[in-house]
């Protein structure tokens, strides 16, 4: 079960079979980009490719919703990894060479002779094909696999939480079991976010870590954003009109676009920086960052 692709097909934006509203995981890598559906790398779990010269091991728990994107190198050699199970409801993959466990959602080592180190992540995104597509225009992009069509379809509907399947659907409260939430980590500490608040807000400006954050949901109602939005020194309050899907910020009332570029103003040219941040189940993020904050659960 669960093996990764037979046929791995990426296609350009031309040749694309994927509807533009199916959310991806992208990668970016020395100026080559290419995206992977969650609905199929949910099935396979792993997929290995290469992006931008630089191997990558693709990663999807769709029981804990995390994706996750690491270099498959262990003592800088490279590795093959295969799904041996599931602990505290996460993906666990074993290494061929030490036959070591790897957590998934983490990417470090619970048992086996590494057990304690931890896997390379790369930075990724979640986000719709059409928001990737904006921001990469050349970007490639993962097909499905002519020989997992039947399985495929046993994940449709988990995009949006509509999934029939207990593991798999989403609480539509807040603070639930199967929850959604937004999970932040920086200096060691996280921090989550209610998904629900930011439907409700489009735009959550925050500080964790001394980290002045910036939280943007888009009009698609998928695609979400963390910055980092300290410019020039300064750190910026912004406010988001989702009508024309324009941030500005309340100091000099720059207009800012959803890919974190100021497009008019005195800011103009200037760019906000992403922070690395994972849309998935509160328990999760909750597991796995022990000690983690809510935002939420704040005075504002």
């Amino acid at each position: 079960m669960f093996y990764q692709p037979q046929h791995k097909i990426l296609a350009t934006v031309a040749a694309n079979t994927i509807d533009n509203n199916k959310l991806v995981i992208g990668v970016e890598i020395n100026g080559e980009a290419k995206a992977y559906p969650i609905e199929l790398i949910g099935y396979h779990h792993q997929v290995q490719d290469t992006v931008g010269g630089s191997p990558v091991m693709v990663t999807y728990c769709t029981v804990c919703r995390t994706g996750r994107v690491f270099s498959p190198f262990v003592d800088r050699k490279f590795e093959k990894f295969r799904l041996v199970g599931m602990d505290h409801f996460n993906a666990m993959f074993e290494d061929a060479t030490t036959k070591s466990w790897w957590r998934q959602a983490t990417g470090v080592a619970v048992a086996g002779p590494l057990k304690g180190t931890a896997l390379k992540e790369i930075a990724s995104t979640q986000m719709t094909l059409d928001a990737w597509v904006r921001q990469y225009p050349n970007t490639l992009i993962m097909q499905p696999d002519p020989a997992f069509t039947k399985q495929y379809k046993g994940l449709e509907g988990f995009d949006n939480g509509s999934i029939n399947s207990g593991l798999e659907k989403r609480d539509t409260g807040s603070w639930k079991f199967k929850s959604w939430v937004i999970g932040v980590q920086i200096g060691g500490r996280a921090k989550a976010y209610d998904w629900n608040e930011l439907v409700k807000k489009w735009a959550i400006n925050d500080t964790f870590q001394n980290t002045g954050l910036l939280l943007v949901l888009e009009r698609d109602g998928g695609s979400f954003h963390v910055w980092n939005r300290k410019v020039n020194d300064k750190v910026l309050e912004f406010t988001f009109e989702p009508a024309t899907e324009t941030l500005n910020d309340t100091a000099t009332n720059s207009a800012w676009d959803m890919n974190g570029e100021c497009v008019g103003g005195e800011l103009k040219g200037s760019r906000l920086t992403p922070i690395q941040a994972y849309q998935e189940f509160w328990h999760s993020w909750e597991s796995f960052h022990p000690g983690t904050t809510r935002y939420s659960a704040e005075k504002k």
